[in-house]
């Protein structure tokens, strides 16, 4: 029985333009389905196009974010070496700055491809939420991250210098795999 309403209503609609259908032109046996008075007006979603040089930011963007987490990694275990250890190694430093280094490469680079997508994607409704928040927490890991550049001079000669460094870039890194896992496992 709604079959035949059915295929009445996409009979109408395929005959030309939008046509209202009123409920007295459908059928006794369609009576049950509920239509929209005249007056209701609809609301059209615009399609959003993005551009080539956003999905090329967006690839940069993720490969920066899997290589995030072994840099960290690395690192932890690089400055829990040189925090912790009686006598590190002469490389140990040396590497322990090249990976730091390499952290704020990477974060330079996620900061600006991030940045550019945020805007480009900025009339874009769906995921407008989760895109904030992943922003506002690695903006606030950046921040954490040059902090800890900052005060990392200071602590090879003062154990609580070296405490603090340590905690810094440990808060920094937590922020910022926050911030990544939201954007891996929160989809819309």
């Amino acid at each position: 029985m709604h079959i035949r309403a059915v295929v009445y209503i996409l009979t109408l609609i395929a005959a030309g333009p939008i046509v209202r259908v009123s409920s007295a032109q459908i059928p006794d046996t369609a009576q049950r389905v509920e239509l929209a008075p005249d007056d209701t007006p609809r609301v059209r979603r615009h399609a959003i196009v993005y551009s080539d040089a956003y999905y090329t930011r967006l690839t940069v963007h993720r490969i920066g974010s899997y290589t995030m987490l072994p840099l960290f990694a690395g690192e932890w275990y690089l400055g829990n070496q040189l925090l912790n250890g009686t006598n590190p190694p002469s490389w140990m430093k040396p590497t322990h700055v090249g990976v730091a280094s390499a952290i704020g490469v990477l974060f330079t680079v996620n900061t600006v491809t991030g940045g550019l997508n945020l805007w480009e994607s900025r009339s874009d409704p769906s995921g407008r939420t989760r895109r904030f928040i992943h922003t506002g927490l690695m903006l606030a890991s950046d921040a954490g991250f040059l902090w800890t550049a900052g005060i990392g001079g200071q602590a090879k000669h003062h154990f609580d210098a070296g405490q603090r460094h340590r905690n810094v870039a440990l808060g920094s890194i937590g922020l910022s795999t926050l911030g990544t896992a939201l954007m891996w496992f929160w989809k819309d």
